[in-house]
């Protein structure tokens, strides 16, 4: 990262004060369990940042221009619970600062903190989740902070609904809402599955995008890719439609495990990112 702010964006629109909007790194990877490097996802995004045009052509805007913020990352990783709880604190402080507040991962397990604090400030709350797998495990090797229990907790305390899954245990069915999942296979021969899954949804939405939920051949940097995922307009005209119709109250990307081979899964969460930025602050020019 050559540069000390997001996407190398002129100082004037990097100052927390002005700035409407906050990215918090999270290079935490204490509990994967295949194909580790989702530490160094951050690092990989914000350099693929740097190289990305900020003119966003579908939207007409420049959403940085409404301000980024990036403040330290979050390092804490003596043990998944204290990771959880220094997310979970961090982001409780920057929405009493009223931001709206997004993360960049590391593994899913740091969404746990957010959406908790997430779920304390917006009553009646529904989490968007884009992903492989139901991640709806108990607790996983001794730990209900697991990469594998990352979406348990909301479900017990908001409106989960999981789009692209393809992956799961069978301890899992038994905690899965299945009026509420969209699974991967079924996704291709289903026309009515966008409208269907935002009639479903609160009017505050939290989004949790894994990298994972993107189908391998345009996303192969990920920890564990899954055959069968979503693709890249797809995904974008599902998620344009979420922030037209709800108020999305923020997001996180996690599970980028970058190569230094190929870029290509750097790129795409960079843009993703500046895509449902662009899709919030569109209206607001």
């Amino acid at each position: 990262m050559k540069n000390k702010n997001y996407a190398g964006i002129p100082d004037e629109f990097a100052q927390l004060n002005s700035a409407k909007i906050v990215l918090i790194p999270v290079p935490y990877d204490g509990t994967s369990t295949w194909q580790k490097g989702a530490d160094k996802g951050t690092k990989a995004f914000l350099e693929a940042s740097e190289n990305m045009e900020l003119y966003d052509i579908e939207t007409n805007s420049e959403v940085y221009r409404e301000g980024i913020y990036l403040t330290n990352s979050i390092l804490e990783n003596k043990s998944p619970q204290s990771m959880v709880e220094s997310v979970y604190e961090t982001v409780k402080a920057y929405l009493n600062k009223d931001k709206f507040t997004t993360l960049i991962g590391g593994e899913h397990s740091i969404s746990i903190g957010a959406i908790r604090a997430f779920t304390q400030r917006f009553e009646n709350l529904t989490v968007l989740q884009l992903d492989a797998h139901a991640d709806l495990r108990r607790e996983y090797e001794g730990s209900k902070y697991n990469h594998a229990c990352a979406l348990y907790e909301a479900n017990k305390t908001t409106n989960l609904i999981q789009v692209g899954i393809r992956s799961m245990d069978i301890s899992e069915t038994k905690e899965i809402n299945r009026n509420n999942v969209f699974f991967a296979h079924k996704l291709a021969k289903d026309t009515t599955w966008m409208e269907r899954a935002i009639n479903l949804m609160t009017n505050d939405v939290y989004i949790t995008i894994d990298l994972d939920a993107f189908d391998p051949s345009i996303l192969p940097s990920t920890g564990t890719p899954e055959p069968g995922g979503m693709k890249w307009y797809e995904t974008l005209a599902f998620l344009s439609k979420v922030f037209k119709y709800k108020n999305v109250v923020g997001f996180d990307i996690v599970e980028l495990c970058p190569n230094e081979i190929d870029k290509s899964s750097d790129f795409l969460a960079a843009k993703l990112y500046y895509k449902l930025l662009s899709y919030k602050f569109k209206d607001k020019k």
